[in-house]
C-alpha cells in the first residue's frame, strides 16, 4: 500500500515537472516569434539580399571548414562512448552513425527519436543491441552538454563584463555563475575519479566514464561548440570587432534556449536570441549571416547524411545479394556430363 502511494506521488511530481517544462518551452517559443516578427517587419528584403551577396567566398570556405571540424569532433563523441562501453566498432561505421544521426537530428529535432533510430539502424548491423545503442546515446549526449557548460561557464567567468552588456546582469553575478558552472565540472571530475560510478537512466544501469575519458569528453565538447560558434562568427560582417569567447558563450546560450524550446534545430528561437545579443547595427546583415549559417551547418550536412544513408543501404543490399548468389552457386547440384 505504501509502495503504491510512493509510486503515485512520484508520478504526480513527474507530471508537474513535465507541465512546467512544456509551459517554459511554449513561453520561449512565443517570445521568439514576437522578436522575429518585429525584426522581419523592419527588414528590407533588398538589403537582406545585398548582405548575403556581400559575404565573401573566403568567409563561406572558412565556415565550411569549421563545420567539418565540428562534425569531426561529433564522431569522437560516439568513439569515446564505444570505448566506455568496451565495444569495438570500426571508425568508418562509427563516423557514419555519428555524422548521420547528428545531421538529421539537428535539422528535424526530437533527437531521442531521430538520432536514436539512425544510430540503431547502423550499429545493429555491427552487432550492437538496443541497450548498447541506448547507453551509447546517453554517453554521447553527456559529452555534448559538457562542451556547452564549459564554454558558457568560461565565457561568463572570464568575459563577465562583456557579457553583462548582452544579458544586462551585473558582471559579478555573471562571474559567479560562470565559476559555479566550472566548479560543477571540476566536482564531477573529482567524483568520477574517486571510484567507479553507476547511474540508472530509463531503466538502463550505466557505468560513467572515469577521469581520462571524461577529460576527453570535455575536450571534444569544447572543440565541437567552439567550431560550431566559429561557423556563425566568420559569417558575421565585421566579426573582427567582436570578441570570440564572448560570442561563443552567447552562441551556446542561444543553443540552450533552442534545445529548451523543443523546436527542430532550435529554429526561430536561436535566431531570435542571436538577433538580440549580437551587437551589430544592421539587422539585415545579421539575418543574412544566420541564413547562411543554417544553410552551411544544418542543411548541407542534412543532405549529405541522407545521401550517405542511401549509399550505405545500397551497398549493404548489393553485398547481401552477392553473398546470396555465391551461396546459391555453392549449393547448386553438380551434374556430370556423360556424353
Amino acid at each position: 500500500m505504501q509502495k503504491d502511494e510512493e509510486l503515485h506521488s512520484t508520478a504526480r511530481r513527474n507530471s508537474i515537472v513535465r507541465r512546467i517544462a512544456a509551459g517554459f518551452s511554449i513561453a520561449i517559443a512565443i517570445f521568439s516569434i514576437y522578436v522575429l516578427g518585429r525584426t522581419f517587419s523592419a527588414v528590407s528584403l533588398t538589403d537582406l539580399r545585398q548582405a548575403i551577396a556581400a559575404t565573401s567566398a573566403d568567409q563561406i570556405a572558412t565556415a565550411a571548414l569549421l563545420t567539418f571540424v565540428s562534425f569531426l569532433a561529433l564522431t569522437g563523441y560516439d568513439a569515446l562512448a564505444l570505448r566506455q562501453l568496451r565495444t569495438r566498432v570500426s571508425y568508418g561505421t562509427t563516423a557514419l552513425a555519428s555524422f548521420t544521426s547528428y545531421a538529421i537530428s539537428f535539422t528535424l529535432g526530437f533527437p531521442l527519436i531521430t538520432a536514436g533510430t539512425v544510430r540503431y539502424w547502423i550499429y545493429s548491423q555491427a552487432g550492437l543491441g538496443p541497450s548498447k545503442v541506448a547507453s551509447l546515446t546517453i554517453v554521447a549526449g553527456v559529452t555534448f552538454w559538457f562542451g556547452m557548460v564549459f564554454v558558457i561557464g568560461a565565457g561568463l567567468a572570464f568575459q563577465a563584463e562583456a557579457i553583462s552588456a548582452l544579458n544586462h546582469l551585473q558582471p559579478a553575478l555573471n562571474m559567479l555563475m560562470g565559476l559555479g558552472a566550472l566548479a560543477a565540472i571540476f566536482a564531477y571530475l573529482v567524483w568520477v575519479t574517486i571510484r567507479r560510478r553507476h547511474v540508472r537512466i530509463q531503466g538502463f544501469r550505466l557505468e560513467l566514464p572515469g577521469l581520462g575519458l571524461t577529460l576527453g569528453q570535455v575536450t571534444l565538447g569544447v572543440i565541437d561548440q567552439c567550431a560550431a560558434a566559429g561557423v556563425l562568427f566568420v559569417l558575421l560582417p565585421h566579426h573582427g570587432e567582436l570578441d570570440f569567447f564572448t560570442f561563443a558563450a552567447t552562441y551556446v546560450f542561444a543553443c540552450i534556449l533552442g534545445v529548451a524550446s523543443n523546436a527542430p534545430g532550435g529554429i526561430g528561437v536561436f535566431e531570435a536570441a542571436m538577433l538580440k545579443a549580437v551587437p551589430i547595427a544592421s539587422q539585415e546583415s545579421v539575418l543574412a549571416s544566420l541564413l547562411l549559417f543554417r544553410l552551411i551547418y544544418y542543411f548541407v550536412p542534412f543532405v549529405l547524411a541522407l545521401a550517405f544513408l542511401g549509399a550505405h543501404e545500397g551497398f549493404r543490399r548489393q553485398k547481401s545479394l552477392r553473398e546470396a548468389m555465391r551461396q546459391s552457386d555453392e549449393n547448386a547440384p553438380i551434374i556430370d556430363d556423360i556424353g
